[in-house]
């Protein structure tokens, strides 16, 4: 799996977090194409005693002519299942990166906002957390042919720091 030296570091060692554009790059049909196929997932989630590591599986098809990437992940070990709903505003030109828990059925609104610049996907969020505004971002990068790797950060002060909270290896199967 791609970074397996930054997962086995002590202390955890991460790739930089890239700046978000200030001008995002419009989006267009297939952006997503990348992820269309059967993959297999190492997992590095942070918990408050440590990481925790585990795998999963996903499935991703493209539709509505590219305008929309449908991602059904399965972590059997976690009893966790979900699905990634990725839609690009055509008019706005931007993507949309929405979330829905097994559990509940629930489609997160308004979902992480973003682009591709230069080869990578930052996807971006804002929200209240007891009195405090947080930054997420979802970022897509080391994508090829055969892997990629997505994480999610947070950032408490506006995106000048940020850390890191799950980092997912994507290995294609098929």
């Amino acid at each position: 799996m791609p970074d397996d030296d930054m997962i086995n570091a002590e202390p955890k060692r991460f790739s930089p977090v890239p700046a978000r554009p200030a001008t995002p790059t419009p989006g267009q049909p297939g952006d997503f194409a990348f992820l269309d196929g059967r993959w297999r997932i190492r997992n590095l989630k942070r918990r408050s005693t440590g990481w925790d590591r585990f795998d999963g599986e996903a499935r991703c098809v493209s539709i509505l002519g590219g305008i929309g990437s449908v991602e059904e992940l399965l972590i059997p070990a976690r009893d966790f299942s979900g699905m990634g709903l990725r839609m690009l505003d055509v008019e706005k030109r931007q993507w949309s990166d929405h979330w829905v828990n097994a559990k509940s059925g629930v489609l997160t609104t308004p979902g992480q906002l973003g682009s591709f610049e230069n080869g990578v996907g930052l996807f971006t969020s804002t929200y209240e957390d007891s009195g405090k505004l947080i930054h997420s971002m979802g970022i897509w990068d080391q994508i090829g042919p055969d892997q990629c790797r997505w994480r999610q950060v947070y950032s408490a002060d506006g995106g000048q720091t940020w850390e890191h909270d799950w980092v997912m290896h994507w290995r294609r199967v098929g």
